[in-house]
């Protein structure tokens, strides 16, 4: 199991790719996109943010 800094580095890595298309598209935000439904890179960041907050265990989530 990956350690925690592990986590935290692929959650920021994410958090960069998910700012960068953003600014490419000219916006502040992903749910103004019309890509929203649908989109991967989106979908790779919620998974990436959840295995961060439960730190790749199942269930509960560390605050």
């Amino acid at each position: 199991m990956p350690e925690n800094n592990s986590f935290e580095e692929r959650l920021t890595q994410m958090a960069s790719e998910v700012k960068t298309c953003q600014k490419n598209y000219g916006l502040t935000t992903c749910m103004t996109c019309e890509s929203l439904i649908g989109c991967e890179l989106r979908k790779q960041y919620v998974q990436v943010t959840y295995e961060s907050m439960s730190k790749g265990e199942i269930g509960g989530f560390e605050f």
